[in-house]
């Protein structure tokens, strides 16, 4: 069971909490997890990624463990932590400006 935890503008459209849990098949990669999201919230397809690229909305990030993982390629696989379900993958929304 993947864990996940969403940007309240995210929560809102899904209308779930902060945090989901999730079922994924096969290797636990950014795009298995980001699959498993849009199959099971239909109405977040295309908030976090592109329809058609499929590569992650700018003002997104993905967080794993306390690292940044928005720029890692989506097929590497991720930590034990995530996979079990001991720490939650992130989806942030960032600020840009100064």
């Amino acid at each position: 069971m993947i864990r996940v935890e969403l940007p309240y503008h995210l929560q809102l459209l899904a209308r779930v909490g902060t945090e989901v849990t999730l079922d994924v098949a096969g290797p636990v990669t950014a795009c298995s997890v980001l699959d498993a999201l849009e199959a099971r919230y239909p109405m977040l397809c295309g908030t976090v990624r592109d329809h058609v690229t499929k590569k992650r909305r700018p003002f997104l990030r993905f967080f794993v463990c306390c690292k940044d993982w928005s720029h890692q390629p989506t097929d590497t696989p991720l930590p034990d932590a995530i996979s079990s379900g001991a720490e939650p993958f992130l989806i942030v929304g960032a600020l840009s400006g100064g």
